[in-house]
């Protein structure tokens, strides 16, 4: 059962991402979560970074689309300026949010990466809809809300017992 929370990628950040080898492997569309993976929880707007990279993104061919757990107007405020679709509210791990964002971008789960920082909800929703999974480092964890933080306490449970099965390296992240 805890398989269904390891990702195919870890990395620390989404600029630890090599998006030609993703591209190599058939990946044209990315599905990101935004809190704690773009930007911080209480960062209201992308940063310059953020901005290049999207543009890196864009330039390659990547479709992008953010699912987001959040409301509306967080999500709308963040991703408007930067022209990018989102679906809010989404509820994942739920397959709802997934499939609209997949029907967003045109293409097949195969062809999808889903980038995020957590494994209870981007990782096992994207695993569950066949999708690419990506987990990052989260960017700052003091500014998580409950939800998130009892997402946390599982996750640790879920390391441990991957880690016990040899299926989580603890020099490879620290949780």
């Amino acid at each position: 059962m805890f398989e269904r929370l390891l990702p195919q990628m870890r990395v620390n950040t989404i600029y630890d991402i090599n998006l030609h080898a993703l591209k190599e492997q058939g990946v044209t569309g990315i599905i990101t979560d935004l809190d704690n993976t773009l930007v911080g929880a209480r960062v209201p707007l992308a940063t310059p970074q953020l901005v290049k990279w999207l543009d890196d993104v864009r330039d390659l061919g990547f479709k992008v689309v953010i699912v987001s757990n959040n409301n509306e107007t967080r999500v709308s405020k963040f991703a408007k300026p930067l022209r990018i679709p989102y679906v809010h509210a989404a509820r994942k791990p739920a397959n709802a949010a997934f499939v609209k964002a997949l029907k967003e971008l045109g293409l097949p789960a195969e062809r999808t990466a889903v980038i995020g920082d957590q494994m209870m909800t981007d990782v096992l929703g994207g695993r569950r809809m066949g999708l690419f999974t990506i987990l990052v480092r989260p960017i700052a964890p003091d500014d998580e809300g409950i939800m998130t933080r009892f997402n946390r306490m599982l996750e640790k449970v879920a390391l441990s017992r991957l880690r016990k099965k040899g299926l989580w390296p603890e020099e490879e992240r620290n949780s």
